[in-house]
C-alpha cells in the first residue's frame, strides 16, 4: 500500500479496533491516568515495528510454509493473553496501583509483538517491496502514538465514570474479560475451520 493517504487510513482503522493492547491501554488510564499509562505507549510502537520488521521481513514466509509453525504462535498468544487476563481479574478488585502493576511496559510491549493485527500490518498495509519503507514505518508510529493517546484517554473517562458510582474495579475485570475474549478467539478459530 504506497499511497500515504490509503496507509494512514488503514493504519487508523485497524489500530482503532478494540484488540488486546488497545484493552492494556484503556486499563492503565482507567487505574493510573496518564502519568502512569503514557510511558506505555513507546514499549506499544516498539512492540509493533519489531514485529511488523520481523514477520515482513522473515517469519511471513515461514508461516506460510509451516501451517504448523502458525499454529503453534497462535496457541502461544492465546496462552500469553490468558494470563494476562488472569492476573488483570485478580488485581481488579484492589488498589488502581495494584492494576497498574500488571499493565507494565513490558506487558504492553509483548502483548503488542505477539498482536495479531501485526501480521495484518506486515503483510499488507506496510509496503515491504518498495524501495522506502522507512517513512511509512515512521508514519506508522506517529499515527500508532495518536491512536494510543485515544485509548488511554478513554480508559481514563471509563475510570472517572466507574470510580464516580464507586464500581473502579469493573473496568480493569472489563479489560480482563476482553483480553481473555481475544484470547479465546485465538484459540478456539483455528478449530472452527
Amino acid at each position: 500500500m504506497t499511497d500515504p493517504v490509503l496507509f494512514a487510513l488503514a493504519v487508523l482503522a485497524i489500530l482503532a479496533t478494540p484488540g488486546p493492547t488497545n484493552t492494556l491501554l484503556a486499563t492503565a488510564g482507567a487505574a493510573g491516568g496518564w502519568r502512569r499509562a503514557l510511558p506505555l505507549m513507546p514499549a506499544e510502537i516498539a512492540g509493533y515495528l519489531i514485529a511488523i520488521c520481523t514477520i515482513g521481513l522473515a517469519l511471513g514466509p515461514a508461516v506460510a510454509a509451516s501451517p504448523a509453525l502458525g499454529m503453534s504462535l497462535r496457541i502461544a498468544v492465546g496462552l500469553y493473553l490468558l494470563t494476562t487476563a488472569w492476573a488483570l481479574w485478580h488485581r481488579a478488585g484492589g488498589a488502581p496501583a495494584e492494576v497498574a502493576r500488571v499493565v507494565t511496559p513490558l506487558r504492553v510491549f509483548v502483548t503488542t509483538l505477539l498482536n495479531p493485527k501485526a501480521i495484518l500490518f506486515a503483510l499488507g498495509v506496510v509496503p515491504f517491496g518498495t524501495e522506502r519503507v522507512w517513512p511509512y514505518l515512521t508514519g506508522f508510529a506517529g499515527l500508532c502514538a495518536l491512536v494510543a493517546l485515544g485509548w488511554i484517554g478513554f480508559g481514563i473517562l471509563a475510570g472517572r465514570a466507574a470510580a464516580a458510582t464507586g464500581r473502579g474495579h469493573v473496568v480493569p475485570r472489563i479489560g480482563a474479560a476482553a483480553v481473555a475474549g481475544f484470547a479465546a478467539l485465538l484459540l478456539v478459530s483455528p478449530l472452527l475451520r
